[in-house]
């Protein structure tokens, strides 16, 4: 074993060229791997060592483009599903997703570029050990997801910390270090097993597995956690969530719109199979394909699926002004009720680029891909809305839920945080791919970081009641159509992520810099 590690840290490190770059890619793929849904969790070990070892002592350029080729392969890999989407309308856009995909890879990959090529540098100038590089190209890492988070409007899909959803016990953790946390510690536990190189000592082996030590800890600490956990639910609430599974291809046609509301509205009439009715009914994000606000007859027909004293929840675009230049759109959820009276709206504030609208429009002429040539509008809404007969509630549409602080913790008129997050969806431009399980990863993490439960209801799916754990508590499974019914978790008490956000995470940062630096030198 100890003559095999060697010699594959030594031709990793030795690769020239042309090869070297390739190796980089592999190895970034095979980070991606761990991601749902393969959510392969073991093959960040190899990724990360392998990185270690193949960069070595390299620094300025030659560190930057491994780095970017690490990205390039690792996001290759996790975000193929994308390219999905530009087959819904095959004969217009089919083309541009292999383009698509690409791009976006090789602009993400400039964010592990400059992790790798800030991490050589520190180490270098400091002459560290190995253990200390790999700590420190943990924080640089996670550094730049926050930085990928921000930037251009920000995509911080599959953070590293999102491999842990489907593991319960160690997913506590975001409870406490949110997401960020998560990533600086599972990287820099992959990392440590390249001081198995250095030279044979006996503490090198306990240096190596002392990661996957930590996550014992986190892991044991996480299931005394659930050991005490009580799931209650919201007395008198039960929520219907709808998936009626509609092609995306065939859900804007003008002759099938109607037929897709009537299809729900029957699928939202349906008895409960439990006997017991539910009080209020969801649906998925654009369910209805009109303009829902200035419809007043369109509300009085959608009341039918309003049970008596609760609401219908319905995604729906929102159109204001006159057909042209000055009109605006908005992607919304409106919630109707008995009455066919819509009592509260939210608009989506996060917008896909290129999904929702054209950024640098003056300079790209061409059209977005969600229906329709007008772009949408940002929402400046309330996030946390008051509905009848609920708790106070958050709404995130689509893909608003993968930002860790896009879930408000306070509302402007300084109410305590919602009392349940609502994720309304549409992952059917992906179809059966790794795009929806990724999704829910993320849904399942701002659950645990912010103790709240969260319900998510997609077209397609995966719709899923999550508990304030993390846990499915119940879901519909991708590409089904059917109704789910179930009660309405309660909180939890406000989580530490939820009280000071990421500062312990930046607090560990700072720490492994400075353990790295004041112990990790070379003598």
């Amino acid at each position: 074993m100890r003559l095999n590690l060697e010699t594959v840290a030594a031709r990793l490190s030795d690769l020239m060229g042309w090869r070297r770059w390739l190796g980089a890619a592999l190895l970034g793929a095979l980070a991606a791997a761990a991601q749902p849904s393969a959510g392969i969790v073991v093959a960040l070990v190899p990724a990360f060592t392998g990185l270690m070892w193949l960069t070595g002592d390299m620094c300025g350029r030659r560190a930057f483009a491994a780095g970017w080729w690490f990205g390039f392969g690792h996001f290759a890999v996790g975000l193929y599903w994308v390219g999905s989407a530009f087959f819904v309308d095959a004969a217009l856009y089919g083309w541009l997703a292999p383009l698509a995909v690409g791009g976006l890879a090789a602009g993400m990959a400039l964010f592990p570029a400059t992790a790798i090529w800030g991490a050589q540098e520190f180490s270098g100038r400091l002459g560290l050990r190995m253990w200390a590089r790999a700590w420190v190209l943990a924080v640089a890492w996670t550094g730049c997801e926050w930085l990928r988070g921000q930037m251009l409007t920000g995509f911080p899909w599959n953070l590293v910390g999102s491999v842990w959803a489907e593991h319960e016990s160690v997913l506590q953790s975001a409870a406490w270090l949110g997401i960020f946390g998560l990533s600086l510690l599972s990287v820099g536990a992959a990392a440590l097993p390249a001081v198995l190189r250095e030279k044979r000592t006996a503490r090198r082996w306990a240096v190596a597995i002392s990661g996957i030590a930590l996550f014992g800890v986190l892991a044991a600490a996480g299931q005394l956690r659930l050991q005490a956990a009580e799931t209650r639910t919201v007395d008198g609430v039960r929520l219907r969530l709808v998936q009626p599974n509609i092609p995306q291809h065939l859900k804007w046609k003008p002759e099938l719109r109607i037929g897709h509301v009537r299809r729900q509205l029957e699928m939202s009439a349906q008895p409960a199979a439990d006997g017991s009715p539910p009080t209020h009914v969801i649906w998925a994000e654009t369910s209805v394909p009109f303009n829902l606000a200035s419809d007043t007859a369109l509300q009085k027909v959608l009341a039918r699926a309003a049970p008596p004293g609760g609401l219908l929840i319905v995604g729906a675009p929102s159109a204001k002004g006159e057909t042209g230049s000055t009109q605006k759109l908005w992607n919304s959820a409106h919630a109707v009720s008995p009455a066919g009276e819509i009592v509260a709206t939210y608009n989506k504030q996060h917008l896909v680029p290129f999904g929702e609208y054209v950024p640098f429009r003056q300079i790209l002429k061409f059209s977005k891909l969600t229906a329709g040539r007008l772009d949408f509008s940002f929402g400046d809404g309330p996030r946390i809305l008051d509905l009848p007969g609920l708790p106070a509630a958050a709404f995130l549409i689509c893909y608003e839920v993968i930002f860790p602080h896009e879930v408000p913790g306070r509302a402007a008129d300084g109410r305590d945080r919602p009392g349940w997050l609502l994720n309304i969806t549409n992952d059917a431009w992906f179809g059966n791919t790794a795009g929806p399980h990724q999704h829910l990863a993320a849904a399942r993490m701002r659950a645990v970081e912010h103790g709240v439960a969260l319900i998510r209801v997609a077209n397609t799916g995966i719709s899923a009641v999550i508990d304030p754990y993390g846990r499915i508590l119940q879901s519909l499974p991708l590409g089904e159509a059917g109704v789910l019914d179930a009660a309405l978790p309660q909180p939890l008490g406000a989580t530490v992520f939820a009280r000071v956000g990421s500062w312990l995470a930046l607090i560990l940062a700072f720490g492994a810099l400075a353990m790295a630096a004041l112990l990790g030198r070379q003598h």
